[in-house]
Order: C-alpha cells, then structure tokens, then sequence
C-alpha cells in the first residue's frame, strides 16, 4: 500500500492476470475432466458393442459428448452416400434392378477419415480455446514485473540524486520495493507455464483417443460391410 505508483500499478496488472490464469486452468480443468470421463464411458461400452445397431444405441442414451457425436457424424455419411451411390447407380442404368450400393468408393472413405478428423479437432479446440491466453500470461508476466522494477530503481535513484544520500539505507528500500514487481512476475508466471505445459498434454492425449475412436468407427463399419 506504501509502495510508488509505478509498482502499485504494476502489481495490479499482475494480480488481474494471476486471477486470469486461475480461471482460465480450473475451467480448462473442470471441461477436460468431464470430456474425458464421457470418453472413457462411451469407449468402453463401445468396445463392447459387436454390431452398429449397438453401437447407435449407446450412441442416443449416452451423456453429450465427443465420442457420440462422431460416431453419429459418421453414421449419417455413410448413410448418405450411399443414397448418393445409389442414385447414381440408377441413373447409370435406369432400366435394371440395380441393388442397394453397400461399400462406398475410396475417396469417400477417405473424406469421411478427414471429416472425423476435423470434427475431433474442433472438439479438441472447444475444450483448450483459452490455453494460449496462459501461454501468453507466463510469457509476459516475467517481463511486467521486469519493468515495473526497472521503473521502480529508476524512480529510487532519480529520489537519491534529489535528496543527495547515496548510503545503503537511503538505497535498499527503493530497489526491495522495485524487486517486488519481479517477485510477484515469477508468482504469477510460474503457475500459468506450470498450467499450460500440463493442461496442452493432456489435451494431446485426449485428441489421440479422439483419432483412435475414429478409426474404430471406420473399421466397426468396414466389418459390417457399411463401407
């Protein structure tokens, strides 16, 4: 409170961006969290399921998730294009009776692999929307709390030059207080770099479970002869 308005100023940055960076990793935290454990449920049961129709029911009563939502993205492509497919069967040969198309061609199987893969990014990205805001909070509180220390021992030596006393007792107290914009820097980097690093590996490998459930999709409907 008896600090220069340079520091007050200062910590009051800091101390909004400490707030920030907590936020920001108990949300981050409370969505992973509960993202993962919908996964985890949905996984197993799914693991479990021998035929689609099975795995479509898990699918309806299943909590909103990731894993539901993909599976039932690719139900509905598949779908359609095999109504596509067999449109254009028909209209290759109007005259025979041309059965339902079963197997899809390989560049639509490839763009349902790309469509899964963009939906699991876009869940991934859902989830870690504010994580850079950490990475930038880390970066930057160090270099904050440097200036404000800068400003502060200039402040204390420009007092120094007007008063004349330049003995240690007319020193310390400037430069400790200008020191306290770095301390409360590290205070407030420290947790957010900590935050960061653990929060983006973590969001990896719920991305990776992501891509394997995607592949299990495609291969559950290679063996039931959907695709």
């Amino acid at each position: 409170m008896n600090a220069t308005l340079v520091t007050q100023i200062v910590l009051v940055i800091l101390a909004f961006l400490s707030l920030l960076s907590w936020s920001i990793m108990f949300g981050v935290w409370r969505s992973l969290a509960r993202a993962t454990s919908h996964a985890t449920r949905f996984a197993r049961d799914f693991d479990r399921a021998e035929r689609v129709e099975e795995a479509a029911a898990l699918a309806k009563v299943a909590p909103p998730g990731a894993l539901p939502r993909l599976f039932q993205r690719a139900i509905s492509f598949v779908a359609d294009a095999r109504v596509a497919n067999q449109q254009l069967r028909e209209r290759a040969t109007p005259t025979a009776n041309t059965p339902t198309v079963a197997t899809l061609s390989g560049s639509q199987i490839e763009t349902l692999h790309l469509l899964l893969d963009s939906d699991a990014s876009d869940e991934r990205d859902k989830i870690g929307r504010f994580l850079p805001w950490l990475a930038t909070i880390g970066s930057v509180s160090p270099l904050i709390g440097l200036l404000g220390t800068v400003l502060g021992v200039i402040d204390a030596f420009v007092g120094i030059a007007a008063k004349g006393s330049g003995n240690l007792s007319a020193v310390a107290p400037g430069v400790g207080e200008a020191l306290m914009a770095t301390a409360a820097a590290l205070t407030v980097a420290i947790p957010a770099t900590f935050g960061y690093n653990i929060f983006a590996s973590r969001l990896n490998r719920y991305d990776s479970r992501l891509e394997n459930f995607s592949t299990a999709v495609i291969a559950l409907l290679v063996r039931e002869g959907r695709i």
